[in-house]
């Protein structure tokens, strides 16, 4: 459906492809479609189509509890990825994964994870098994500030700089982590973290997708010459919750002066400007007919039968002992 990324015109489609599909999941959450709610990814997009517009199709990602966008970017049908997270059994992972656990190894998506900071080892493991192979294939993993006290990811951040592993640590900084503002949780900066491993780091304009583009480019043609890892740290913005859940329970920790503040600085907006006004209207008005496929797909496909809720659970097709514990 959409050019390159590397194109003004495909980085702005896969923008609005990620901004409409956030707000229609928004709409299917509060019809009850979408069962949990999910963790919007609204004024963030120009960071994964950044990052993914310099991977190759077959470079690899690990994604966030706030993933839709980066597996949508790496190329994942959005008609799948939607039916995943109304838990059909057309989707991603037959409407297993849902929301936060989206896989498609096809694609190079090594699967979203729902535990902060815990999708980095999985790409420095990947990474490892790449090098080890003689590939210059590249992993990037994505992870919010929250992620950078987590010690696994600083664990992962470790290896990939003893072993030179050809991994892009992306770090969201959207300023907050769940509702705690960054300054109140986080001693240093994430930069200072990747100089600590001897690891390159670069602060970026995560509402930018150009400057994005041009970061991740250079740390991402390092690590496929074998220049060991990097880190980006995109500044960023969530315009909407952490979660739908904040929508019931209106936690009060940012001002309306604060949204609007960033809001002036809409990546979507400001991919817009790049391009041709009949060029946007015509992309805009493409996206919405592949959108409403995709919702029309994924709510006419048929849910899971419980009786196969044990299945998938291992890669040899085995099923649990019948009354294991």
């Amino acid at each position: 459906m959409a050019p390159s990324l590397g194109t003004p015109e495909g980085r702005y489609r896969m923008m609005r492809l990620i901004r409409r599909f956030e707000e229609r999941a928004l709409a299917l959450v509060k019809s009850g479609d979408i069962v949990g709610g999910i963790h919007p990814y609204i004024g963030e997009e120009a960071v994964a189509v950044g990052v993914c517009a310099a991977l190759r199709p077959d470079d690899l990602i690990t994604s966030t509890h706030r993933g839709h966008g980066h597996v949508l970017a790496k190329g994942s049908d959005p008609a799948r990825m939607l039916a995943e997270l109304a838990g059909r059994e057309t989707g991603l992972n037959r409407g297993r994964g849902g929301s936060m656990h989206a896989a498609d190894v096809s694609a190079g998506i090594l699967g979203a994870n729902a535990i902060v900071g815990a999708s980095a080892p999985i790409a420095a493991g990947a990474a490892w098994a790449l090098r080890r192979s003689g590939s210059d294939r590249v992993v990037a993993t994505f992870f919010g500030d929250g992620g950078l006290n987590e010690g696994v990811l600083l664990e992962a951040m470790n290896l990939a700089a003893l072993w030179r592993l050809p991994v892009v640590f992306v770090c969201e900084n959207n300023g907050y982590a769940t509702t705690m503002p960054v300054s109140a949780g986080l001693a240093g900066t994430a930069s200072g973290r990747a100089a600590a491993f001897g690891i390159p780091a670069a602060v970026v304009d995560g509402m930018d997708v150009d400057a994005v583009a041009g970061a991740a480019a250079t740390a991402v043609a390092a690590a496929r010459k074998g220049c060991g890892p990097a880190l980006l740290e995109c500044l960023t913005y969530r315009f909407g919750p952490h979660h739908t859940m904040e929508l019931r329970i209106r936690l009060s920790y940012r001002t309306a002066e604060e949204i609007e503040r960033w809001r002036q600085r809409d990546p979507l907006i400001l991919a817009g400007s790049r391009i041709a006004s009949s060029a946007r209207e015509q992309i805009d008005a493409e996206v919405e007919t592949l959108l409403a496929e995709a919702e029309e797909f994924a709510l006419a496909s048929p849910r899971p039968d419980p009786a196969g809720a044990l299945d998938y659970l291992y890669a040899t097709g085995l099923r649990p002992r019948s009354g294991a514990a």
